[in-house]
C-alpha cells in the first residue's frame, strides 16, 4: 500500500532550494542519501546500527572455517 501523493511547494533556504516533508512522508533517523533518477528526486534514510541487528539475528555458524596457514611457509622462513 502507497502512501497518497501530496502537491508540496518548493522555496529557498539560503543558497539551497529546500521543500517541507509532510508528516506522513517523514523519515526516520537525522541524516538521509539524495540522489536523482532522470526527473526523480530519491531520498532515502541512513538507517544506522541495523547492520548489528541483522548479524545478531542470524543463526551461530555449524561448519569450522578451513585452516588457510597450512599452505604458507612457517614465519621464521620469510624473508623481508
Amino acid at each position: 500500500m502507497s502512501t497518497p501523493e501530496r502537491h508540496v511547494r518548493l522555496f529557498r533556504n539560503g543558497r539551497n532550494q529546500a521543500l517541507r516533508i509532510p508528516r506522513e512522508f517523514e523519515l526516520e533517523g537525522e541524516e538521509a542519501l539524495i540522489h536523482k533518477e532522470g526527473d526523480r528526486l530519491i531520498v532515502e534514510p541512513i538507517r544506522k546500527g541495523r547492520l548489528l541487528a541483522l548479524l545478531a539475528s542470524l543463526d551461530p555458524l555449524t561448519e569450522a572455517f578451513p585452516n588457510i596457514d597450512d599452505d604458507l611457509p612457517p614465519l621464521d622462513d620469510v624473508l623481508l
